[in-house]
């Protein structure tokens, strides 16, 4: 066993959890010939889940993400970056 005391970033973990989502919605978005960004805007925006397609179960996965959640991750790697 180690001695020494772990830290985890639940945060970090849950934005790379939140990413690794919207990147597989936005690959199926993309693969079913829809503008991605537009769609996921729309998304964002309405809360209306027809904006994305059912292709790969992206929308039961955009879905499961929190639009306020998303909201964070999505500000604070644009300011990041």
């Amino acid at each position: 066993m180690d001695d020494f005391t772990r830290k985890f970033n639940i945060a970090m973990d849950k934005d790379a959890e939140i990413h690794q989502m919207l990147l597989t919605v936005y690959r199926a978005l993309e693969e079913k010939g829809y503008n991605p960004i537009n769609q996921i805007v729309g998304y964002i925006l309405s809360e209306d889940p027809t904006y994305i397609t059912n292709h790969n179960n992206a929308r039961t996965l955009i879905r499961k993400i929190d639009r306020d959640e998303l909201l964070q991750v999505l500000v604070r790697n644009y300011l990041n970056q």
